[in-house]
């Protein structure tokens, strides 16, 4: 097209909106959660082996047979079936959503894959985009000005950050649920005091950075670090404060940490990941190749009793209206299987939960072929996944962010699911 032509359609182009010429887009909807603890299995959970069993296949045999290794169990909603080692998650399950058509087409790989998976974008040379946590934290900020906006259980990561937005809308991350964030408590021989005086001494050489620079980022973050340190914050990571009942309901150290998500968004923090990769106790995490998968099922038994014991115990407390749950992972398993009966990678279907939030669920959204390869009804796209998240906590999935002078939209042309709002 001809710049002449291209500035004259452009400048037509209200003209014929409002004569009819051009469809104004429709609207989207607008959710009322508050809160999201988004639970990230990283490796690539086999969705065949968990929330999309079809026929059983055979893993071990000489003539290996495509399909699920487990048996399947009904759930709370008729028709939809989960493996029989997410027996709990069945119970619970109209309360969620499984999307079971998920997909992306980039090469399934950990690294590109997670980080497709938690910005919505592939990875680009000239710019660093943002996490979905990074986003909402931005966009909505805490719950309560005493908390951040946003807590990594789990090891830092550039996927999980902040990219062009600065280093004011990163997270604080902690690995250990028993000692909390590291260096937020005060050394015990520096009173609070001295510690005021410390920040006074500090003020007026920050107060040089220079407005919308790096060192100006760094003068909020350091801000509200020492906002945040002592016993207030601190004491939310403090577990012993539960009922050892619903401790052990969550079960194990990965349910410890759910049950803190729990108690992050009760006290205001807005968006909390929660990481299941720390004990490899089948040796390989949910990277199930080869021998890795012999006991896949003990990390399914894990899902099973923390994610189920989260839906509960935040309706319980009339939270779960509020906190939408998201469970992710990079990409999903074929059907078939490799020289030692596990699974290699798979991009071009693959299931992620949503659970609470407010949404209408339905057990499960969309439908795979036979083995769980392809779509067939209702593909999901990453974008639509972030832009039906976005949905459900408010904000505009097509609203530009700015990088210096580049908008840039939350989603890339991401629209949410309207089949879950309503």
């Amino acid at each position: 097209m001809k710049r002449r032509t291209f500035v004259k359609a452009a400048a037509l182009t209200p003209i014929a909106a409002a004569l009819g010429g051009v469809q104004a887009a429709p609207s989207l909807p607008k959710g009322k959660a508050e809160h999201c603890i988004f639970i990230w299995l990283g490796g690539g959970m086999s969705h065949i082996d968990t929330f999309d069993t079809k026929v059983k296949g055979e893993n071990k045999a000489a003539k290996k047979i495509p399909g699920s290794i487990y048996g399947s169990v009904d759930t709370a909603v008729p028709g939809v079936r989960f493996t029989e080692h997410l027996g709990r998650t069945a119970q619970v399950a109209e309360r969620l959503t499984v999307m079971r058509t998920v997909n992306h087409h980039v090469i399934d790989e950990h690294a590109f894959a997670t980080n497709l998976v938690h910005t919505g974008r592939m990875i680009s040379g000239n710019v660093v985009y943002p996490s979905i946590g990074s986003i909402i934290a931005h966009e909505r900020g805490a719950a309560d000005e005493s908390v951040p906006p946003y807590i990594l259980i789990g090891y830092p990561n550039v996927s999980r950050g902040p990219g062009f937005l600065g280093t004011k809308n990163g997270y604080i991350y902690l690995v250990d649920t028993a000692t909390g964030p590291s260096g937020f408590s005060r050394p015990a021989h520096v009173p609070e005091e001295r510690a005021a005086a410390r920040q006074r001494l500090l003020e007026p050489l920050m107060a040089r950075a220079p407005r919308d620079s790096v060192l100006s980022d760094y003068e909020v973050a350091q801000r509200d670090a020492l906002r945040l340190a002592g016993p207030k914050f601190m004491g939310h990571f403090d577990l012993t404060r539960e009922p050892a009942s619903l401790r052990a309901d969550y079960g194990g150290e990965f349910g410890q940490r759910c049950l803190l998500a729990r108690r992050l968004v009760q006290s205001g923090v807005r968006f909390v990941e929660v990481s299941h990769n720390l004990n490899f106790m089948n040796g390989t995490g949910w990277d199930v190749h080869n021998d890795g998968i012999d006991n896949q099922h003990l990390l399914i038994q894990e899902l099973d009793t923390a994610l189920s014991a989260l839906i509960r115990d935040l309706e319980s407390k009339k939270l779960l209206d509020s906190t939408l749950i998201v469970v992710g992972t990079e990409f999903g398993r074929p059907p078939e299987f490799d020289g030692r009966g596990g699974r290699g990678h798979q991009g071009t279907a693959f299931s992620m939960v949503l659970a609470g939030g407010g949404l209408r669920h339905c057990g499960a959204y969309g439908v795979t072929d036979e083995l769980a390869k392809k779509p067939v009804e209702n593909p999901v796209s990453l974008p639509d996944f972030h832009a039906t998240i976005h949905c459900a906590l408010g904000i505009d999935p097509t609203k530009e962010l700015m990088d210096g002078s580049r908008p840039v939209p939350i989603t890339d042309q991401g629209r949410p699911v309207a089949a879950l709002f309503g």
